[in-house]
């Protein structure tokens, strides 16, 4: 089976950190563009960064821009989100997705839903005091 796996969620207080994992099964990320988008309850689901998988290069939303820092390790098949200065705004279900891409172009679509070829199941962070 082909599928994503999300870990390293959790309750963090403000100001704090945590760095989030996406884990490809039955596929090597190689060759796919990686998002991570988040939904928060009764928001819509929103992209939070990309990765290219033709060299690297990244792009993250103003709401986390400086705060969060998306790579990848194709050696371990596992992309990461690393996230500092968590606010209690962060606080949403975390998911990884990945799309056939040398850019990160599909993550710019409003229906990045359907281009993403792959979803993982989401990880839940909570920040709160």
């Amino acid at each position: 089976q082909l599928h994503l796996v999300e870990s390293g969620g959790g309750l963090v207080q403000p100001g704090g950190s945590l760095r989030l994992s996406c884990a490809a099964s039955g596929f090597t990320l190689d060759g796919y563009a990686i998002g991570w988008f988040r939904q928060a309850p009764g928001k819509e689901r929103e992209g939070v960064s990309c990765i290219t998988s033709r060299d690297g290069s990244s792009y993250s939303a103003d709401s986390v821009k400086g705060r969060f820092t998306i790579s990848r390790d194709n050696a371990k098949n596992t992309v990461y989100l690393q996230m500092n200065n968590l606010k209690p705004e962060d606080t949403a279900v975390y998911y990884c997705a990945a799309v056939i891409s040398r850019s990160c172009l599909p993550f710019h679509y409003s229906d990045y839903r359907i281009r993403y070829d792959y979803w993982g199941q989401g990880t839940q962070v909570t920040v709160s005091s």
